[in-house]
């Protein structure tokens, strides 16, 4: 009789793909887009292009992830659970590729508000892609960077209304129509970045 060969799996034993491992891949990805956009709001004009390719990276490594989900028969985190926290994730790089497209339709380069927001979403994003990383082996770790991503939502809140405010003393109505629309997107930005943090919440929530 032929030896089994050493480390082959039974036939009733399919490979596990690694959900978590290619979540965390997608949350690096977002984390590098981010980075590029926080550079293009600091004034690096070529960062924007870099911008566009990694969100292209990022879906993906979105596609990746759903489709090992697909047919995974056992994850560490509900399906449900890990199908969301892809789709959020892919909307914060969205809207980040997006607020450099309609920057660039309008004509306006960063401004200091922009460039505050977007150094407080790459902290954000920063603090998800930690979460996510810890998700399903260490959930106090895992909720507390949740819970930073959302501190710097209030952040970018903040910054928000403080911008919004000042556009009040302006009498140029162009750069007030833009600026309030770059702002929103920003603000919204922020919002989808608490959105991942509430949805870790929620997996760990019902994990216990």
């Amino acid at each position: 009789m032929t030896a089994r060969r050493a480390g082959r799996r039974p036939w009733f034993l399919p490979a596990a793909p690694d959900v978590m491992g290619l979540l965390a891949m997608q949350a690096q990805t977002t984390l590098e887009g981010m980075t590029a956009f926080e550079r293009w709001a600091g004034g690096e004009a070529g960062a924007g292009e870099e911008v566009r390719s990694l969100e292209h990276a990022a879906d993906a490594a979105k596609r990746a992830a759903l489709s090992a989900l697909q047919h995974a028969f056992v994850t560490p985190v509900e399906p449900e659970d890990l199908f969301e926290l892809s789709e959020r994730l892919d909307r914060v790089m969205n809207q980040a590729k997006d607020l450099v497209r309609e920057a660039e339709v309008l004509g306006m380069a960063p401004d200091p508000p922009t460039r505050d927001m977007a150094a407080l979403a790459l902290a954000g994003v920063r603090a998800l892609a930690s979460a996510l990383a810890h998700l399903a082996d260490d959930t106090d770790t895992a909720t507390q960077a949740a819970d930073e991503a959302i501190r710097q939502q209030r952040g970018m809140e903040r910054v928000y209304r403080r911008a919004m405010s000042e556009l009040l003393r302006s009498n140029d109505a162009r750069e007030v129509g833009g600026r309030r629309e770059l702002y929103r997107r920003c603000s919204r930005l922020g919002d989808s970045i608490e959105h991942v943090a509430d949805r870790i919440w929620y997996a760990v929530v019902k994990r216990r």
